[in-house]
């Protein structure tokens, strides 16, 4: 895997195998994304990424990520070799979900089994030892949740040569007070986890600060306005060291794939 192989800007979602979300691949493959990152709570199983992958042409898909203490590595070595004979090159692992008293010691153990290339699977990393094992064992990390800052903190972890994607809140919102309002409402539920707290604080947010969630962290954590806004807030990620974003489109709704805000974006972002 090189750095650049998803480019600079591609989707995270998550999709299931109903017409909904196969139409919604298919939309993103047409509008031109290279790559849809998806999001593990919504997946059903490892059937879906073949639906997904039998459904379109040429999109890639990174599991975003799988659990490993809910999908086994012989499933995920067995689901990696299928796709690799039927669409060659398309599927890449991430992995991560370790929960539990030992999650590096886990991760590792569960690396030693599954039958997947290095170059083919990512870690879904936040702190600094879980970006150390994805740049020993992985292609790169796969954080979310993080600011522009921490991009240029984990690029000096992971080495020049590792890939570094982040996921990055997305609002498609001029207006101020509506597009914060969205963005906090999604933001407050990931500080009340453990790993995101850690991560939020390491970043330099305060315990006030994950209490209030002011203007200030919000516009850290989530890009939002025009198009051309957007593009500009995401692009400081990969000033500081990233390689790809996962547009990680939220409208404060649940219920359709927001197709139609990526179809706003794509001619800016895919330009």
């Amino acid at each position: 895997m090189t750095n650049h192989q998803f480019g600079p800007f591609g989707i995270t979602t998550g999709l299931d195998s109903t017409p909904e979300s196969i139409a919604a691949a298919q939309a993103a493959e047409e509008l031109g994304y290279p790559v849809v990152w998806l999001s593990g709570g919504p997946l059903p199983g490892l059937q879906t990424i073949a639906d997904l992958t039998e459904a379109t042409t040429t999109i890639k898909y990174v599991s975003g990520i799988l659990a490993v203490v809910k999908y086994s590595a012989a499933e995920v070595s067995a689901a990696y070799a299928s796709l690799e004979a039927t669409a060659p090159g398309r599927f890449t692992a991430g992995l991560g979900g370790a929960h539990g008293p030992r999650p590096l010691a886990t991760l590792n153990a569960y690396l030693d089994e599954v039958d997947v290339p290095v170059e083919r699977r990512v870690l879904a990393a936040l702190g600094p030892r879980m970006l150390k094992l994805a740049a020993a064992r992985s292609a790169g990390a796969y954080p979310f949740l993080t600011s522009a800052a921490y991009a240029a903190e984990a690029r000096k972890i992971l080495g020049p040569d590792k890939l570094l994607a982040v996921s990055h809140l997305v609002v498609v919102e001029p207006d101020a007070d509506r597009a914060r309002a969205i963005a906090r409402n999604t933001i407050s539920f990931f500080t009340n986890i453990r790993g995101y707290v850690a991560s939020l604080k390491r970043q330099g947010f305060t315990d006030h600060d994950l209490t209030d969630l002011p203007n200030h962290m919000i516009d850290a954590l989530a890009a939002w306005g025009t198009p051309a806004d957007i593009k500009s807030k995401l692009t400081e990620h990969l000033a500081a060291g990233a390689d790809h974003v996962a547009v990680n489109v939220i409208t404060g709704e649940t219920g359709p794939q927001p197709v139609d805000q990526w179809r706003t974006l794509a001619p800016v972002l895919l330009s």
